[in-house]
């Protein structure tokens, strides 16, 4: 399954922010939890419709985003 496969946009589910597999559970959720603390394996005992490629599909779509940014030079 590919990252625009897991990484799911629709304007009418959770305001058009970046879904796992058209849930309801964010790509900011997880990132979210992750950063909080939560360990992968607690994350997927909180959320039995997840996967551990759900939460690395995460990290890469994080990852592709920042990339993206642009740097502004320094003053």
């Amino acid at each position: 399954m590919s990252l625009e496969d897991r990484i799911t946009i629709d304007p009418a589910k959770r305001g058009g922010k970046p879904c796992i597999r058209n849930l309801r559970i964010t790509v900011y959720d997880v990132l979210e939890y992750l950063a909080s603390g939560m360990s992968e394996a607690e994350i997927l005992a909180d959320f039995p419709d997840l996967t551990s490629e759900d939460i690395r599909a995460c990290l890469t779509f994080a990852a592709n985003r920042e990339r993206k940014l642009v740097s502004l030079p320094s003053q």
